[in-house]
């Protein structure tokens, strides 16, 4: 019976020789073809676990959920059972039209887990039974010998025990940006996951070299499975609009049942008749509920996702929308989102001179940003040109517009620097032909490479070209004095703590051809260079406008501390004084934090070596203190923290698709302005959507009162149930839809955002829901009792005198909503569908009066020419009365 074995935890600290007796291998044959069968049924194929996808069925119903949607239905069942089946019948429109403009627009946000076993599905090379065995990723198992080159995508977790140059590109999983070197030593036992040189993570794409490993890890044992088990274990709280809406919706339902309850208690006292109570008590409840809310609010957020798309932001839930607005703290990751994601020459070190240098190959363009402007002009830049294109193995064309690059990015950027420089590659390798080459290794940690040097001249027919460390490069040029020596390489050490890729550069003429230590002496030494991924350009102006708009941006990588918070000050997230950067090292759990530490962290700008658990742990912290976060992000590593924070942002172009399909929004141009003015436009979205519960609160508000009013009153029964309820739909809507899709606010990106604690609206702005309710109750029900008690209309001719006249003023009711000092000229008035909205609801009234069926069901009776005198001036009386009152300043506009 064979011994059965465990998968090992912290495999980085463990040593091949212990890996092999634990995982019972020998890695010179590799597992038997029995043992391998025998281990797939023990630990289960190497797959990530397939999650349940939600179902149109799960996101039709979740169109139905929320306080105001069981509100509505509550009170179409209530009509149902009192007979009153147009009430009940036009309660349920309203819940479709909300439900399937709702599931339409979230139709395509349902696979974030999809994409994660798509990166599961390459074919592997392992050794079984002494040969090399093709099979595919799910069959790989616990001890298998993994083969891995150039080309091949990882298939599971493994340690290396044997490595050829190997480069692996892990930017999905740690940020960092360039392809990490693997070799064979024991990591340190806190090592992150970037520093784990001697481990392979599944998914991860081998960029040079060749390897062997051990097989430590598969399927959701994995980095990538743990990852997987994040994003399907982050849970997504209600957006903050979702809870401002059910809050306000929970204020509504006690508003109804008080005033329901007073107005039955009262009635009974008074000895009234019963079923008119109950009637007049449903009036109110349907007065009390702004039925068009949340097909408004779906509206106005689905208009806003709308002009999103067209500034390159796919917005995929509704709510986001204006969650973006609301966002106080944005953490963004490095790699892809502030820099370009990709390797080019940043720093030019010779002996004398300095300069940082910007490169632009498709233009043959290389400016010198600081340092010596005469850099270029020196004799041993040209030097440097020509060793940087002969040790290099790599291939650069441009096309027309198009690059087509081939080899390792560092290599590359070294060609792009030569076309800036005004050379041509091609043509200095047509001129030293390549005669030899000694290939970069770990041990040596340089490359040379031999060539003939043009006309084959005779006091030096051949040429070498090294590159490589630079103490190695520096111990192997004689003819560098020690001093030199000395300062060049702790110049090439301040580069690195600088964040940068730092390479030294020589060259040596010999009149006769060397022998396989060609380039191992008396080399001449040129200079250094130091790579960086560059920033984008158009980041730090974003930064500002997120200073200005009071947003805290918050850089979180899994990258080198050092190449952190050298793009941090570059892009200018950071200011002087600030350069701190805390690591991975120095994050303890969030439930183990003291007071001390959590102000610590929340006081810090820049996170390098970050692991998905802490970034999850992080938005936490944040969400905690009640700020409202958004998190950007492009790579595997970012996905839990995408789904937990309360607006993921994934970037379209070189993100990978799990963080786009895990995301809320997706920026199709990458670009971190484009989340500045997704931002600005939630912010308006916000606005907007207060602007119209003003208006359809103090609408409904003023239907309350009315009833309420005139039965205290004791002077009839203003208003039918069916009749509320038709204005709360049509004559209502429209205009709230025209403030929903109100124009951009310029002006709303220089506060600070609001507090995501308040509510949607705040105590004064009761105060003036109360005040515009309370205008509009006087000038209608007092047309009302003129027309009932002086004018000698029948109770029906008073209803229908109400009902017109209530209609008329709330539609006009609308330019009370400007927040501009001039009452003519203002966002409202400038609002071409503000007019559209007046037009359509004044064509509605009219068909209700002459169109048979609907004047029957709304119980209309013929008006005569005093009548429509009463109906003006109460539709006109409150926008006069309420714009004296702010005139006289004894009411702020917000």
């Amino acid at each position: 019976m064979p011994t059965s074995i465990t998968t090992p935890d912290h495999a980085h600290q463990l040593s091949i020789d212990q890996l092999r007796e634990d995982l019972k291998i020998d890695i010179k044959t590799g597992l038997s073809a029995d043992e391998a069968s025998r281990r797939y049924e023990e630990f289960g194929p190497n797959a990530l676990q397939e999650t349940k996808q939600e179902s149109w069925l799960a996101i039709l119903g979740r169109q139905f959920t929320g306080v105001i949607v069981y509100i509505l239905a509550a009170a179409a069942g209530i009509s149902f059972f009192l007979g009153e089946t147009v009430e009940g019948f036009a309660i349920i429109a309203v819940l479709l039209i909300n439900a399937i403009t709702g599931f339409v627009l979230e139709w395509n946000a349902r696979q974030s887990m999809e994409a994660l076993r798509k990166m599961d599905t390459t074919p592997a090379r392992v050794l079984r039974d002494g040969r090399v065995r093709e099979i595919s990723s799910e069959e790989v198992t616990i001890g298998d010998v993994l083969i891995v080159e150039a080309g091949d995508v990882v298939a599971s977790d493994a340690n290396i025990f044997e490595a050829n140059q190997l480069q692996i590109d892990e930017s999905a999983l740690t940020g960092e940006s360039l392809p990490v070197e693997k070799n064979t030593d024991i990591a340190a036992a806190d090592a992150p996951l970037g520093d784990q040189h001697n481990r392979l993570f599944k998914g991860t794409p081998v960029t040079s070299g060749n390897g062997k490993a051990i097989v430590t890890g598969i399927g959701q044992k994995t980095e990538l499975g743990k990852i997987a088990t994040m994003v399907e274990e982050a849970k997504r709280t209600a957006t903050p609009l979702e809870a401002k809406l059910d809050s306000l919706a929970k204020v509504l339902i006690w508003v109804t049942v008080g005033l329901a309850a007073l107005f039955l208690v009262v009635g009974l006292i008074r000895k009234e008749e019963p079923l008119r109570l109950v009637e007049t008590a449903l009036a109110l409840a349907i007065a009390a509920i702004p039925e068009g809310m949340s097909v408004v609010a779906t509206i106005a957020l689905a208009y806003g996702m709308l002009r999103l798309a067209e500034k390159k932001v796919i917005v995929k839930r509704l709510s986001a929308v204006e969650t973006l607005g609301g966002t106080n703290v944005i953490f963004t990751d490095k790699t892809g989102t502030l820099t370009q994601n990709r390797i080019e020459v940043n720093t030019i070190q010779l002996p004398e001179q300095k300069a940082e240098v910007d490169v632009d190959a498709k233009a043959k363009k290389l400016a010198v940003v600081e340092g010596d402007e005469n850099i270029t002009e020196a004799a041993l830049f040209d030097q440097l040109i020509h060793v940087a294109v002969l040790c290099n193995n790599a291939d650069y064309d441009l096309v027309g517009e198009e690059e087509k690059e081939v080899g390792d990015p560092v290599e590359v950027s070294l060609l792009k620097f030569a076309w800036g420089a005004g050379f041509n590659p091609d043509e200095i390798i047509k001129e030293f032909p390549r005669e030899g080459e000694k290939a970069f290794s770990s041990d040596t940690r340089i490359m040379g490479t031999l060539h003939k040097t043009p006309g084959n001249k005779e006091s030096a027919p051949y040429f070498v070209a090294v590159k490589g460390a630079a103490e190695e490069v520096l111990e192997r040029c004689t003819s560098v004095d020690e001093n030199l020596r000395k300062s060049q390489y702790e110049i090439s050490e301040k580069m690195a703590a600088d964040g940068l890729r730092t390479l030294a550069f020589a060259y040596r003429e010999v009149s006769e051809k060397p022998g396989d230590d060609f380039a191992d002496k008396d080399l001449i030494y040129v200079g250094l260079i130091g790579f960086l991924d560059p920033p984008r350009t158009e980041v730090t102006p974003a930064l500002e406008a997120c200073r200005e708009a009071g947003i805290k941006v918050i850089m979180v990588t899994g990258d080198h501390p050092a190449t952190a918070l050298t793009i941090a000050s570059k892009v200018k997230l950071i200011e002087a004084g600030e350069e701190i950067v805390l690591t991975g090292k120095d994050l303890k759990p969030l439930k183990e934090l003291s007071e001390a530490d959590k102000k610590k962290l929340m006081e810090a700008r820049v996170f390098a070596r970050v692991s998905p658990a802490q970034k999850l742990d992080m938005i936490e912290l944040y969400q905690e203190h009640g700020d409202i976060v958004g998190m950007t992000g492009d790579g595997v590593n970012d996905a839990p923290a995408l789904k937990k924070s309360d607006i993921g942002i994934a970037m379209g172009l070189r993100g990978t698709q799990v963080a786009a399909e895990t995301a809320d929004m997706v920026l199709k141009d990458d670009s971190f302005s484009s989340i500045v003015a997704a931002i600005a436009q939630g912010r308006v979205i916000f606005e907007n959507i207060r602007k119209f519960v003003l208006f359809l609160l103090s609408c409904n508000l003023s239907e309350i009162f009315v009833v309420t009013f005139a039965g205290f009153l004791n002077v009839g029964t203003p208003l039918l149930p069916l009749q509320i309820l038709f204005i709360n739909i049509v004559t209502d809507v429209f205009p709230a839809l025209a403030l929903g899709v109100g124009r951009e606010n310029g002006e709303l990106m220089k506060q600070p955002p609001r507090d995501p604690k308040t509510p949607i609206l705040s105590n004064r702005d009761w105060r003036i829901v109360a005040f515009y309710a309370l205008a509009i109750t006087i000038s209608v029900l007092g047309a009302y009792i003129v027309g009932i008690k002086y004018w000698g209309l029948t109770e029906q001719e008073g209803n229908n005198l109400t009902f017109y006249a209530l209609s008329f003023a709330q539609i006009m009711h609308v330019f009370n909503l400007h927040s501009e000092k001039a009452f003519f000229v203002n966002e409202i008035t400038r609002n071409r569908y503000i007019w559209y909205a007046i037009v359509l609801c004044m064509l509605i009234l009219v068909v209700t009066y002459y169109v048979p069926f609907l004047s029957q069901v709304l119980s209309i009776q013929p008006m005569r020419g005093p009548e429509l005198i009463l109906i003006a001036i109460a539709g006109i009386f409150p926008v006069v009365l309420i714009q004296l009152v702010q005139a006289v300043g004894l009411l702020k506009r917000r």
